[in-house]
């Protein structure tokens, strides 16, 4: 088996991530210590009913928005197409009119806040970001919208490239590698930063979190193994968004569900720390950042 740097244009393995992200709009993500994304699902059918926000209830938007930031979110990030395996295939249209509206609320209480729009379509990124988004971050890291990287090298907008094979219609029954897991990551993401980097028209983009796409199908054995192996992901010179919150690879090996998963997912939030996560996407911002708190403490990262 070939080793992860062989596998790697020399030009991707020279350069060097960001640890400051900037927006478009010239606000700031600093990852040079890790940091916590708050989730907000503008949708009726996420995964965790906890996370569910109607779209038009825009003051329990702006609650829990309110919430994250003084837990001491660094980023949210806003979504108004559920991504968990099966969901409805809702249209552009639909999803931009819960997105849209979320978004606009959001910048007019939070003017200083960095904001990520979920999304894996580019007309959803190209509207999000001219409504005030900083960065995009697509579940299909530009597999299920040719048009998403020339859009976001266009855009010159941060961007947050996740690993997944098929839809969330049908990933469930594509979580099977004829490879090594992590070997077929490191490809996935080698092939997908180098057509990015042709779509900048040559020049490679260090503003790029790459996320390895826990529960994306994948299995249980899968997903853990990502989480042991995450530090053979650091030649790719990108920094790691790692979402893990409440995820069935937490609770299902424990016998529970997703409303009794945060002890859990705290767990592998540590794990996923040590392996050299720079953003956790996560329900529970404060327990997130009391775990940042005390892994770095201990690890001076």
């Amino acid at each position: 088996m070939p080793t992860a740097p062989a596998l790697l244009p020399a030009d991707l393995l020279t350069n060097s991530f960001t640890h400051l992200l900037k927006s478009p709009h010239g606000r700031l993500l600093d990852l040079r210590r890790p940091q916590v994304m708050g989730i907000l699902n503008v949708t009726p059918d996420s995964f965790y009913p906890g996370s569910r926000l109607s779209p038009t209830d825009e003051a329990a938007l702006l609650r829990r928005a309110a919430a994250m930031l003084a837990a001491g979110a660094a980023a949210l990030d806003v979504g108004g197409y559920s991504s968990r395996p099966g969901a409805d295939d809702i249209s552009p249209d639909e999803e931009k009119a819960r997105l849209l509206p979320a978004l606009a609320a959001l910048r007019r209480e939070f003017p200083a806040a960095f904001i990520s729009a979920d999304t894996f379509r580019a007309e959803v990124a190209a509207a999000a970001v001219a409504a005030g988004a900083d960065m995009v971050n697509d579940i299909g890291g530009g597999t299920l919208d040719a048009d998403m990287l020339p859009t976001v090298a266009r855009l010159q907008v941060p961007y947050c490239l996740m690993h997944i094979k098929g839809t969330p219609q049908t990933m469930r029954s594509l979580a099977q590698y004829d490879d090594d897991i992590v070997l077929t990551l490191l490809r996935f993401f080698r092939d997908q930063l180098d057509q990015l980097r042709q779509a900048n028209g040559g020049q490679p983009r260090p503003d790029v979190l790459l996320d390895p796409g826990f529960g994306f199908a994948k299995t249980p054995a899968h997903n853990h193994e990502l989480l042991r192996r995450l530090p053979e992901l650091r030649p790719l010179g990108h920094g790691l968004l790692v979402g893990l919150s409440r995820k069935a690879m937490v609770y299902k090996p424990l016998g529970l569900g997703p409303e009794t998963a945060l002890n859990g997912t705290t767990a592998l939030h540590v794990l996923a720390l040590q392996g050299g996560a720079r953003l956790l996407r996560v329900h529970d911002v404060a327990e997130a950042r009391q775990t940042i708190a005390l892994v770095s403490g201990f690890s001076g990262s």
